[in-house]
């Protein structure tokens, strides 16, 4: 249904969440390297994943192989920059929502390819320095699917 997109990321805890997150969404997961882990059966087992299935996830070695193997897609930036918030956009099935590495968010060069609506933030009390990965991947992912009546849920 909907794409996770997660662009270097770096804590192996987060990306199994969001690992089994997809698989209980029917989303595809889509991991930019370079990966601050290894993306190994051992850290999937470690991290209670032992039923997910490969297909579940695709790999690329740098984001112009993503961008090369997705073409016209709509693709959202989540970043702490962003200043719309994810609530006030309208989401479709096959949208891709793309978050950046625990310590440094989506970096300049992709936050500037992307149109200003589509780069989204979640609303936080001020001075706060942002969310944790896994929960605004979450969040995002259910409210466009919320959006779109849950579709496939049971």
């Amino acid at each position: 249904m909907f794409n996770i997109v997660l662009y270097e990321p770096e804590i192996p805890p987060n990306t199994g969440n969001i690992i089994r997150l997809c698989s209980n969404s029917n989303c595809k997961l889509h991991l930019i390297k370079p990966l601050g882990f290894e993306l190994s059966e051992k850290t999937l087992r470690r991290a209670g994943l032992d039923y997910i299935k490969e297909e579940l996830f695709v790999i690329y070695e740098n984001y112009s192989d993503f961008l090369s193997k997705n073409k016209n897609i709509n693709l959202f930036g989540i970043s702490t920059k962003g200043e719309n918030h994810y609530h006030s956009v309208s989401f479709k099935p096959h949208d891709f929502f793309m978050f950046g590495p625990e310590t440094r968010g989506l970096p300049d060069s992709i936050r500037s390819q992307l149109a200003p609506n589509h780069l989204l933030r979640v609303p936080m009390v001020e001075n706060s320095r942002s969310i944790n990965l896994a929960n605004t991947v979450s969040i995002i992912l259910y409210e466009a699917w919320r959006q779109n009546n849950f579709l496939g849920s049971v």
